[in-house]
C-alpha cells in the first residue's frame, strides 16, 4: 500500500474540509460558505481579528487528485461546485495526525 505524503498547506486544507464543505471565493480561494472574520476567544477587547482560513484552487485540485476531496455536485463544473472531504481523507487525517 502506497502512502500519500502531503505538504503542510495540503494538510491544513484537508483539516479545513473536515470542519465543513468548501465553496469558491474571489481570488482563487476556497473556504466555508458563511466564513467571516472571528476574534480569539481569549481576547477580552476583541481587538485582534483572526483571518478566515482558506485554501487555494491548486491545493484543492491536488487533494482531489489524491481522492481526499470530492465535488458535491457531480453534474456541475468542478471549478464552481462545493467540495467535501471523502472517507479516504478522514482516514488519512486519523492515521497522520
Amino acid at each position: 500500500m502506497n502512502t500519500i505524503t502531503l505538504t503542510p498547506a495540503q494538510i491544513r486544507g484537508l483539516k479545513l474540509a473536515k470542519e465543513g464543505d468548501l465553496f469558491p471565493r474571489e481570488g482563487d480561494r476556497w473556504t466555508h460558505l458563511d466564513a467571516s472574520v472571528t476574534y480569539a476567544k481569549n481576547d477580552r477587547f476583541r481587538e485582534r481579528p483572526q483571518k478566515i482560513k482558506f485554501l487555494t484552487s491548486s491545493t484543492l485540485a491536488t487533494l482531489r487528485e489524491f481522492g481526499l476531496l470530492r465535488s458535491l455536485d457531480p453534474d456541475g463544473k468542478t471549478q464552481e461546485a462545493a467540495h467535501g472531504i471523502t472517507l479516504a481523507g478522514k482516514m488519512w487525517l486519523l492515521k497522520n495526525k
